[in-house]
């Protein structure tokens, strides 16, 4: 049982942290979300019998989230490269399954009211596109001069949206950059400096508020540890899977997911 006190007092610190942020109603449907990701890597590497830790829980009681997410460390090697991407694919599939209907549940619950009703500090998101086609589904057109004032479960959605897209990005020791290894092998290298270059400009030119993230990605993005047979290549099932994999981080990605922030970052790092 003392094996098990950290994750159970961070999960239940992560409940108490996302309650503050947004409630009841936000954090069921974030904790559900974030646990389905990390549970589906770790069933999917005791199915490959690849040794893993239950879940990290990391709250953070401060806005917008409430948490960091959650991780699960690998405790022994990886055995192949169909292992690796079946790990690695697992959990953003897993969170994106989940972040749908609770997109749904959400907008449905939600409320479209004028813009001069928002109240002041209330926070703008910015839509991935597959947000954007649930929204037009379920609401249709939002008439001009009003906004959605979103259910929390309809956020807790956008937030695994976000998550989803972040571990997709095919960078080092993400799920993306797992997915990438495993589909290209040393090669995928070249993929971690394209995708690190990509976030670069998009911090330089666009979004400053991904700054700190890029210089993780710079420090680390590139280390990747090899299975041990790397091989063997992945069938063509999986090979179709990466590519669904790399449809939805297009999807789901926003480079700028609070628009109202890029200014006040900006005025920051001037400052600084």
């Amino acid at each position: 049982m003392r094996r098990y006190i950290l994750h159970i007092v961070l999960f239940l610190l992560t409940v108490a942290s996302t309650l503050i942020i947004g409630g009841p109603a936000y954090s069921f449907t974030i904790i559900f979300i974030l646990l389905g990701h990390e549970m589906g890597h770790y069933l999917m590497s005791r199915r490959h019998r690849i040794r893993a830790t239950l879940p990290f829980f990391l709250p953070l009681p401060l806005p917008p989230f409430g948490t960091l997410g959650a991780v699960i460390r690998m405790e022994s090697a990886i055995s192949s490269r169909k292992a690796l991407f079946d790990t690695g694919v697992a959990g953003p599939f897993t969170s994106l399954i989940l972040s749908i209907p609770a997109i749904v549940i959400g907008l449905k619950l939600s409320k479209v009211i004028p813009v001069s009703h928002i109240q002041e500090g209330a926070i703008r998101l910015a839509d991935p596109l597959l947000f954007y086609f649930i929204q037009h589904l379920v609401m249709g057109n939002v008439k001009e001069g009003y906004d959605i004032l979103i259910h929390p479960i309809g956020y807790a959605g956008w937030v695994g949206l976000f998550v989803t897209s972040l571990n997709l990005l095919p960078i080092g020791q993400l799920d993306g950059g797992h997915i990438a290894y495993a589909l290209f092998g040393r090669k995928s290298r070249a993929i971690f400096l394209i995708a690190i270059a990509g976030m670069a400009f998009i911090t330089v030119f666009y979004n400053p508020g991904w700054l700190l993230l890029v210089i993780l990605f710079i420090i680390f993005g590139f280390r990747h540890p090899s299975p041990l047979d790397d091989q063997t290549p992945l069938d063509g099932k999986r090979k179709w899977l990466g590519g669904i994999a790399f449809l939805a981080f297009l999807l789901s990605f926003n480079p700028a997911p609070f628009p109202e922030y890029i200014e006040e970052i900006r005025q920051t790092l001037h400052w600084f």
